[in-house]
């Protein structure tokens, strides 16, 4: 065998071993490529959630009042135990309750009813409804809490000259200054902006469904009650409970802003709930560890609502696999 055979056929042994070295290489770079790219979402998280949520814990254990130049003084599990003794936590958390169970109906049964009644209606028709009731949910909450403000104003507002002029109505209601009323009145605003979101929400779930379940049903003559009872709801039972869901625990939420601007938590704490209490800890009284403190409690306390509604949600949910 000459020399240029023997120099060439080492070449190819060589180009074949490096080949064999460059293979595992991209194969583990093709196995890492799909989290590249999820990388960036991933960096926007923890920076954005995961990072506020560890100073959060971090910030729980110290006495501290927002101040740059003031030192942090750690007191360990002080900031907890003060929690019990505050009497606006007591007032805050069965608030917290009535807005969560007062948001139910305009967040599940109501425009459950409406994604129902219009599933058949027309497609131009449709797209339109659902464009107008989804407006309010995209309204800034501050124009929302203007436009309501001068609605249920109690002289010059056009609800209670309304409410005069039927029931006759001896004074005018206070609706946000009112104690009898004002919790209720917030409750009202903070569902009827949800109302076409959930609506969307069903609407988007019912053009879902498989139809060959009704189909099935009316040729077995079963009215429409039945149909809904039987059929519509249990295909419907994922949606439902992952509106629960978002209701318990995010009814208090989505009421802070008109809290901040309509009552600013009062008539004598009587509209206040968890979130302004933490927000009143933090930024009006500058109490950065009871407000961090109660931060984690009512973390843990919403993460087990959380995981409950998850197991319910796989024992009672009916999937059509």
């Amino acid at each position: 065998m000459s020399y240029e055979a023997v120099g060439t056929t080492r070449q190819a042994a060589g180009a074949k071993a490096q080949s064999k070295e460059r293979k595992p290489f991209l194969l583990r770079l093709g196995r890492i490529k799909p989290y590249l790219y999820l990388l960036p979402a991933l960096a926007s998280i923890g920076f954005w959630v995961y990072k506020p949520l560890i100073q959060t814990f971090q910030l729980s254990v110290y006495q501290w009042n927002l101040l740059p130049t003031s030192p942090k003084q750690y007191v360990g599990m002080k900031n907890f135990t003060n929690l019990t003794g505050l009497p606006e936590m007591g007032i805050a958390l069965w608030n917290t309750l009535i807005y969560t169970l007062g948001v139910i109906p305009f967040s599940l049964i109501i425009p459950l009813i409406i994604a129902i009644a219009t599933d058949n209606i027309s497609r131009k028709a449709s797209n339109l409804y659902r464009a107008l009731i989804f407006l309010p949910m995209i309204m800034a909450p501050v124009a929302v809490s203007s436009v309501w403000r001068w609605i249920m104003h109690p002289t010059n507002g056009i609800l209670n000259k309304a409410l005069t002029d039927w029931f006759h109505l001896s004074e005018p209601i206070r609706f946000f200054t009112d104690e009898r009323w004002a919790i209720w009145s917030i409750t009202f605003i903070t569902g009827w902006k949800l109302i076409g979101f959930s609506t969307l929400i069903f609407s988007a779930a019912m053009t879902g469904l498989n139809k060959e379940y009704i189909e099935a049903a009316k040729i077995d003559r079963a009215n429409r009650f039945q149909i809904i009872w039987h059929v519509i709801l249990p295909l419907l039972s994922p949606t439902i409970l992952f509106m629960a869901m978002m209701s318990t625990l995010f009814a208090s939420e989505w009421s802070f802003s008109y809290i901040n601007v309509l009552t600013q938590g009062g008539p004598f704490n009587t509209t206040t709930n968890i979130y302004y209490l933490l927000w009143t800890y933090g930024f009006q009284s500058f109490n950065i560890g009871s407000s961090s403190a109660a931060a984690v409690v009512f973390f843990l306390g919403f993460g087990a609502l959380a995981w409950l509604f998850l197991k319910l949600t796989k024992k009672l949910s009916f999937f059509d696999n």
